[in-house]
């Protein structure tokens, strides 16, 4: 067996061996879990890393089902990043839930941890969709488990619905086939038709967008999200989300080859609306667990409008512009992993520490929970895209590609971009708007309410996933150039080019091959720095930079790297001189002054509602809330009182879920009419039936 075989049947096997433990030892799941859910996977992830940069392919055949075929596992260099982004959250969260998650959660816990490698590294059709199904089943456990029933069965139904499209997708893939292997199904999809394969593409997109969160298919995220233990959210945000948008990937542009920019048009302009509505539901949300899922929307939707530019460059003949996108939104993906695993452990602490979820009532948390503040700061910091975080790096790309459809011959597709553009630009906007509102609202100015006065501390656990994530947040931010190349070898087999020749040009060596970039104009950057590190750093530099084509020859070009080394030379200076300027002066604490009044309360402080009205106020039309309007006598004959309350009902739900249900209602009460209880009625239903069907037969 290889190296890669051994490294995953040993993470899977630590998994297993964990189940059993603590089903045995219950006593000692604490232990067990740490070692197993952490040890684990490390491994996977060294499996994932190791498989990502060799040149072979792991491919194995565990055993041939009859009637089915071969049960068929491959880690190739998609699988393997994948396997990275899931273990990469997998990890700090198996940290954290260790000494919070009891009973039989614990195994469910390591039940869905092994359930997710098999997602990415099963290469047919049966086995895959078993993993897929295992895995969505421990979902379904592990939500159901909190104090809500409703969300996960509502997550189960939507779930399976779109499994079962997902089925009908494969199978109509493999209709021309001998068999149900990936490898037959995608040689195959040469020779498909037009029709069948907008039909693939339909069921395969919306049937993984319901775990992606994609619009219209994500109305169950935020309920399930706020109902599941907050000990195991972490793991559900930050790895299964991605699953989703693997399937996405592995169907729309491994197995079935991107032809059309129409597909391309509906992966972007998807992407976009549900970006721009998740982060508007995010910004007015007072729960904080809530907001985090609607912000996972938002960030789903960003990797899915690279994804869909990618898609329309790679159809178009613009290789070079589609693996930016493509890097760009594998680059988001990895971050959100990161980032969104890290804000979701500190929201757990938030509540564990202080029993509050809402911001309205938070306050001041900053100065008795420091290092959980500082830490969710860089999280704040990361997913609202400041640099020098990872989110940065990843969102600059995604608009930058989009900046490259002035090459496209099309003016309608040229449409769709610049409102795609704008759409991200705006939703850039709300998210640092967004992200201020929860951290000041939570962790700055005063409590405004009586209970935080008994914070507990966070534990060593947590402490140590969130310092471990938010390093990982400013290392994929600080070092781009380094992480672009790897995520470039699961992206070059899908566009047949390497995008990290054309955004990293050759500033540590004097290699020119496959640079897109002229020499003189190498040069030029030369000489104004961009060669300080050549000869103690490996690579080919510390700029991220690209051209364009002849139709639009600017260059976009930044350094996470030289920035985060300014900014650490400035905050030293600025230190130094404050120290220097101040040394013979004593601190003396004076009551603060707030606007004259002696005595400021809670209440007449700003709150997260009052915060968030503006946008309500701007994007009424599109959140459109339901008011409730309750009038109350208080004394009879002189006046009364008018209470407003105001219920935020998803967009989604009205558009989609509401007109479902009512439906489906409708043609209920329908077919109940038929149940008259006579025999001949049933007698002449089946009479009917069979003649329709001996109707349809003969025009077949």
């Amino acid at each position: 067996m290889t190296t890669i075989g051994t490294l995953i049947l040993s993470g899977l096997g630590i998994y297993f061996l964990g189940i059993l433990g603590v089903l045995i030892f219950p006593k000692k799941r604490t232990s067990l879990v740490l070692i197993s859910g952490g040890g684990g996977s490390l491994i996977l992830m060294a499996a994932g890393a190791v498989s990502l940069f060799s040149p072979d392919i792991f491919r194995t055949v565990l055993w041939t089902i009859p009637g089915l075929g071969p049960v068929t596992v491959t880690v190739d260099h998609l699988s393997a990043f994948f396997l990275i982004a899931v273990s990469l959250a997998a990890f700090p969260a198996s940290l954290y839930a260790a000494p919070r998650i009891h009973g039989v959660r614990s195994a469910l816990y390591l039940g869905l941890l092994i359930s997710l490698a098999p997602v990415v590294i099963t290469a047919d059709v049966f086995s895959f969709l078993a993993a897929w199904e295992i895995m969505s089943i421990f979902l379904y456990l592990l939500i159901n488990s909190g104090k809500e029933e409703r969300p996960g069965y509502l997550m189960l139904a939507l779930g399976e619905a779109g499994t079962l499209a997902v089925l009908a997708a494969l199978l109509l893939l493999a209709g021309n086939t001998g068999g149900l292997s990936f490898h037959a199904l995608k040689v195959s999809s040469m020779h498909i038709t037009p029709g069948l394969q907008w039909t693939v593409f339909i069921l395969s997109f919306f049937g993984f967008g319901v775990k992606a969160g994609l619009i219209p298919v994500n109305f169950w995220l935020p309920k399930a999200y706020a109902a599941a233990p907050p000990s195991v959210i972490p793991l559900i945000a930050g790895a299964t989300l991605n699953l989703g948008l693997y399937g996405i990937i592995r169907i729309n542009t491994d197995l079935l080859p991107v032809h059309s920019t129409g597909m391309g048009i509906v992966v972007l302009v998807t992407g976009a609306v549900t970006a721009l509505i998740g982060i508007l539901y995010a910004t007015i949300e007072d729960d904080l667990k809530t907001l985090l899922a609607h912000s996972s929307i938002e960030n789903a939707g960003i990797m899915t409008t690279a994804l869909g530019a990618g898609m329309i460059f790679l159809a178009t003949g613009y290789k070079g512009a589609a693996a930016i996108a493509f890097i760009a939104s594998f680059y988001h993906l990895l971050n959100h992993s990161v980032y969104k695993t890290l804000l979701f452990i500190g929201a757990g602490t938030v509540e564990e520490s202080t029993g509050l979820r809402s911001l309205d009532r938070m306050g001041g948390l900053l100065k008795t929970l420091q290092w959980t503040g500082f830490f969710m700061l860089i999280g704040v910091l990361s997913i609202s895209a400041i640099p020098p975080f990872n989110g940065f790096v990843s969102e600059w790309l995604t608009l930058q590609s989009l900046l490259r459809s002035v090459e496209l011959a099309s003016l309608g597709i040229k449409i769709v971009f610049v409102a795609a553009g704008a759409v991200l630009a705006l939703t850039a906007g709300l998210t640092v708007t967004c992200f201020v509102r929860a951290f000041s609202m939570g962790f700055l100015g005063m409590p405004r309410t009586e209970k935080p006065a008994g914070i507990r501390k966070a534990g060593k656990a947590a402490l140590v996933s969130m310092a471990f994530l938010a390093l990982i947040s400013l290392s994929l931010g600080v070092l781009p150039t380094y992480v672009i190349p790897a995520i470039d070898k699961a992206v070059s087999p899908l566009t047949g080019i390497n995008g990290s020749t054309a955004l990293i040009p050759p500033f540590f060596n004097n290699a020119q091959e496959g640079n897109e970039l002229p020499q003189h104009f190498v040069s030029d950057f030369q000489t104004i720095g961009a060669q300080i590190g050549k000869g103690t750093l490996p690579g080919r530099g510390l700029v991220v930079m690209h051209r364009g084509g002849k139709k639009n020859p600017v260059v976009f070009a930044m350094s996470t790297s030289y920035l985060f080394i300014m900014l650490f030379i400035l905050l030293a200076l600025t230190f130094l001189i404050v120290k220097f300027a101040t040394r013979h002066r004593k601190t003396v604490k004076r009551p603060r002054w707030d606007g004259g009044i002696r005595n400021l309360l809670p209440e007449m402080t700003y709150t997260a509602t009052g915060f968030a009205q503006p946008v309500r106020v701007i994007f009424n039309t599109i959140l459109r809330p339901k008011v409730v309007d309750r009038r109350e006598v208080i004394i009879k004959h002189f006046r009364e009182a008018i209470h407003l309350k105001r219920k935020e009902v998803h967009l989604i739900d009205k558009l989609v879920l509401y007109p479902l249900s009512s439906a489906s209602m409708w043609t209920a009460e329908k077919l109940a009419r038929m149940h008259s209880g006579r025999v001949n009625s049933y007698a002449g239903y089946a009479l009917f039936i069979l003649i329709l069907f001996l109707v349809i037969a003969s025009f077949i």
